[in-house]
C-alpha cells in the first residue's frame, strides 16, 4: 500500500488505541473525549454537499451537518438491527420508526435449526456438525435476512440468557436455542423465560440436567441455574427501585436473595432431564437404548422419581412439602411457581430494561429512561406484564433513544461490540457470496467476538463493567464492551477489517463481495463520498474533525488517468481507504 495510506491507518490505529484505553469520556462510554461529546449539538439542517474540503461552517468537534429524518433512520437501524443501508434509510425517513417497528414485528422469524439441519442433511455419513454452520447461518441472516430487528433482538438477548459453544452443548442445540430466542424476542417475557429454562442447551450448559433431589446421606441438587437465572437472568443481586437504581438500607443496597433462597430454588430444578416418549431411567441418563433423534432440540422434560419433594423456599414463594412420589404435573407446578416468582418480582422489568437498553442503545440509561421501559414491561397499556413487544417499542422509540441532540451529551452511547461492526459493513455495502452462503466461521481471531462463544454465562462482557484508570470510571459510568476491549483487540480489528473491507470475507472461491459501487462513483468527490459512509456507517456521529482527516487522507491517492485501469484502481483504493478510516474512527466505534 501507499506511504499515506499506511500512515492514515497508523493515525486511526492511535486514535482507536487510545478511545479503547480510557483515553476517552462521558460521550459514549466507551472512548470519544468528552469535550467532543459534550460540545454542539446534531444540526436538523441538510447535509453537506459533498465538497472534497473539510466543513467549515460547524465547530471542530460537530458532528456533520445530515437532515434530521435521514439521521434518525440510520440511528434507529445502528440500534435496532445488524447494520443500515440506503434503501432501509429512505424507508424508515419516509414513513418513520413506529411504521418500521409495527412491520418488523410482522416478519415471520427464520429458523436456524432449520439451516443446520440442511447442511447436516448434505454431509457425508459419520460427518457431524460443526460450530461454523451455525455461524454461517447467523452471518446469513444477519447479512441478509428481513426480520432484522428480530434478529438484534435475538443477539442481546443471547448475551443476557448466556449459552455458549465453549461447552458440552452440540451445534444443533445451540441453532435451536437461538430460534427460541428469536422466535420469543417479540412475544412475552415470562414464555421466554420458561422455554430458556427448559432448553437442553441450557440445561447442559448450567449443569441441571439430571438434577437429582437431596438423598439424606449429602447429595444435594445442582444449584447452577437456580443462582444464575436470579443474579443474570432476571432480578440480580440487589433490589431496586423502578428506575433501577437500588434500595437502599442505612446507606447500603439490600440484596435480592439469599444462600437459603438459592438451595430453595434449585430443588425445583431437579428431576429434569432429556425429552422423549416416555420418562424412563434409561432415557433420564441419555443412554443410547432411549435417546430420542431430536433430544437437543425439544425441552426437557418432568422425571418425579428425581425431583425433591421437600418443602421449596424461595424469594417471596413457598412450595410445601409432598407426601409420596409426586407426579408430572407436581414437577411442572413446582416450575411454574417459581418462574412466576421470578417473573413478578418486582426487580424484573427495570433489570431487564436496563440490560436491553444498554445492549442496543447506550450503556448508561438515565433514571427515567429505566421507568419509563420498566413501566412498559409490567404493563404493555393493556394490563398485560412481560410484552416483549411494549418492551422493545419503549427502547427504541424513547426520547433519549431518538433525540439526536440528547445522542451528543456527556454519557451517552455505547461501544459497538465487533460482530456488530461486521454486520454493519456487510449490510451497508450488501456484501453478498456467489452462493449467498456466509461462511465467516469464528472470529475470535480477527474481531475478538464470536457469536455464542463467551467464556462464561456472564457473557462477553458484564453490564456493569467499568475500565479502570479512565475517564469513565471517574464520571460513575459503565462501558460493557470495553471489557473485551484493550491494544491487542483494537489492532486485531483494525487490521482484520483492511482485510474485509477488500471483500476477503469467507473461503477464497465463494467470498461475500462488497457492491462499492456507488461509492466508487463519488471517489473524485472525497467529501461527497466521507458524507455518504458517515450516514450508512456513523449514523451522522462523524465529527467535522474526523471527515477532514479521512478526506485528507484519501485525497492524497492520486486519480490517475493514463489507462482506464490505473483510474479504476486509484478510485477504489480511495474507497477502500475511506471505509476503513471510516470504521477504524471513534466517531464510527461508539455508537450514539
Amino acid at each position: 500500500m501507499r506511504h499515506s495510506i499506511k500512515h492514515a491507518l497508523a493515525v486511526s490505529l492511535v486514535l482507536a488505541l487510545l478511545s479503547a484505553c480510557g483515553g476517552g469520556g462521558g460521550g459514549g462510554t466507551s472512548g470519544g473525549s468528552s469535550s467532543q461529546s459534550s460540545q454542539a449539538n446534531q444540526s436538523s439542517q441538510p447535509g453537506q454537499s459533498g465538497s472534497s474540503s473539510s466543513s467549515g461552517s460547524q465547530g471542530e468537534d460537530s458532528p456533520v451537518a445530515i437532515p434530521t429524518s435521514s439521521l434518525d433512520a440510520a440511528r434507529l437501524l445502528s440500534q435496532a438491527t445488524f447494520g443500515a443501508d440506503e434503501a432501509s434509510i429512505d424507508d424508515i425517513a419516509a414513513n418513520g420508526p413506529a411504521s418500521w417497528i409495527t412491520r418488523q414485528f410482522a416478519i415471520a422469524p427464520s429458523s436456524h435449526r432449520a439451516y443446520v439441519d440442511n447442511i447436516k442433511s448434505q454431509l457425508a455419513s459419520g460427518a457431524t456438525l460443526q460450530q461454523k454452520d451455525f455461524l454461517e447461518s447467523f452471518w446469513t441472516q444477519a447479512a441478509a435476512g428481513q426480520d432484522q430487528l428480530r434478529q438484534r433482538v435475538a443477539l442481546a438477548l443471547s448475551e443476557i440468557f448466556v449459552v455458549s459453544f465453549q461447552s458440552s452443548v452440540s451445534v444443533r442445540s445451540i441453532a435451536s436455542y437461538y430460534d427460541v430466542l428469536g422466535r420469543n424476542a417479540f412475544g412475552n417475557f415470562r414464555t421466554l423465560l420458561q422455554d430458556v429454562t427448559l432448553h437442553p442447551a441450557m440445561g447442559q450448559y448450567l449443569t441441571y440436567l439430571r438434577n437429582q433431589k437431596e438423598n439424606g446421606a449429602g447429595r444435594v441438587p445442582d444449584e447452577n441455574y437456580a443462582r444464575e437465572v436470579m443474579q443474570l437472568f432476571t432480578i440480580g443481586l440487589y433490589q431496586l427501585n423502578p428506575d433501577g437504581s437500588p434500595v437502599l438500607r442505612d446507606g447500603k443496597p439490600i440484596e435480592t436473595y439469599t444462600n437459603s433462597d438459592v438451595s430453595g430454588l434449585a430443588k425445583v430444578f431437579t428431576g429434569w432431564s432429556w425429552g422423549g416418549p416416555d420418562n424412563s431411567d434409561n432415557r433420564w441418563v441419555g443412554n443410547s437404548l432411549a435417546q430420542d433423534p431430536d433430544r437437543d432440540v425439544i425441552p426437557m422434560q418432568a422425571y418425579p422419581k428425581y425431583h425433591s419433594v421437600s418443602e421449596k423456599r424461595f424469594l417471596s414463594a413457598t412450595i410445601p412439602q409432598m407426601s409420596g412420589t409426586p407426579s408430572v404435573a407436581d414437577v411442572n407446578s413446582d416450575l411454574n411457581v417459581a418462574l412466576d416468582a421470578l417473573f413478578n418480582h418486582p426487580n424484573a422489568g427495570p433489570f431487564f430494561a436496563r440490560q436491553l437498553i444498554q445492549r442496543l442503545v447506550t450503556s448508561n440509561p438515565s433514571p427515567a429512561y429505566i421507568s419509563r421501559v420498566a413501566t412498559a414491561f409490567a404493563n404493555n397499556g393493556q394490563g398485560v406484564r412481560g410484552d416483549m413487544k411494549a418492551v422493545i417499542r419503549a427502547v427504541l422509540l424513547d426520547p433519549e433513544a431518538r433525540d439526536a441532540t440528547t445522542a451528543q451529551g456527556p454519557g451517552y452511547g455505547k461501544l459497538r461490540e465487533p460482530i456488530v461492526r461486521l454486520g454493519n459493513w456487510l449490510r451497508a455495502f450488501h456484501a453478498t457470496p456467489p452462493s449467498g452462503r456466509y461462511q465467516v466461521g469464528s472470529t475470535d481471531s480477527t474481531l475478538g467476538q464470536t457469536p455464542m462463544n463467551s467464556s462464561s454465562v456472564f457473557n462477553f462482557f458484564r453490564p456493569g463493567y467499568v475500565p479502570s484508570n479512565t475517564q469513565v470510571a471517574s464520571l460513575g459510568l459503565v462501558a460493557p464492551e470495553m471489557q473485551i476491549s484493550n491494544e491487542s483487540t483494537v489492532a486485531i480489528y483494525i487490521n482484520s477489517m483492511q482485510t474485509y473491507v477488500q471483500g476477503y470475507v469467507g473461503p477464497s472461491l465463494d467470498r461475500a463481495a462488497p457492491d462499492y459501487s456507488k461509492e466508487l462513483a463519488l471517489a473524485d468527490q472525497p467529501g461527497a463520498l466521507v458524507d455518504r459512509l458517515n450516514l450508512l456507517l456513523t449514523a451522522g456521529n462523524m465529527k467535522t474533525s474526523t471527515r477532514s482527516r479521512i478526506i485528507a487522507a484519501i485525497s492524497d491517492i492520486n486519480l490517475r488517468t493514463n489507462t482506464a485501469t490505473n483510474n479504476a484502481t486509484d478510485r477504489r483504493n480511495r474507497v477502500l481507504l475511506a471505509v476503513l478510516l471510516t470504521m477504524a474512527s471513534t466517531d464510527y466505534i461508539v455508537q450514539k
